[in-house]
């Protein structure tokens, strides 16, 4: 189980962004268009954390952690199963893989594959 994307919405982009770089030596990079104009960090590890505004007035702030799969249509098949809300269907981002939102426990989550 690995966390591929773990994504922040906050009001502050700037501020958030700024103090992750102080309390761990880590850069954001400026914003990308293509993950709805969040700025990104890319860990050791390969995962990467995105800090971005609200897309929308009614979007809620969220930290909401992208689990690594390797057949999204088979986890969120499994999910929906379960009982859980599928926010956002499997949705492809050019160079950068598919992602998936769902609502399990009241909670955001996401698939992401590579």
């Amino acid at each position: 189980m690995k966390i591929h994307h773990l994504e922040i919405v906050t009001l502050n982009v700037d501020k958030v962004c700024a103090a992750y770089e102080a309390a761990h030596n880590v850069r954001f990079d400026d914003a990308d268009e293509l993950l709805g104009g969040a700025r990104i960090c890319s860990l050791k590890d390969g995962s990467i954390v995105g800090l971005r505004r609200p897309l929308r007035e009614s979007e809620e702030l969220v930290v909401r952690p992208y689990w690594l799969v390797e057949d999204i249509e088979k986890a969120i098949s499994f999910i929906k199963a379960q009982g859980a809300k599928i926010a956002v269907p499997p949705l492809e981002i050019p160079g950068k893989g598919i992602f998936s939102i769902y609502i399990n426990g009241a909670v955001d989550h996401g698939f992401w594959q590579v």
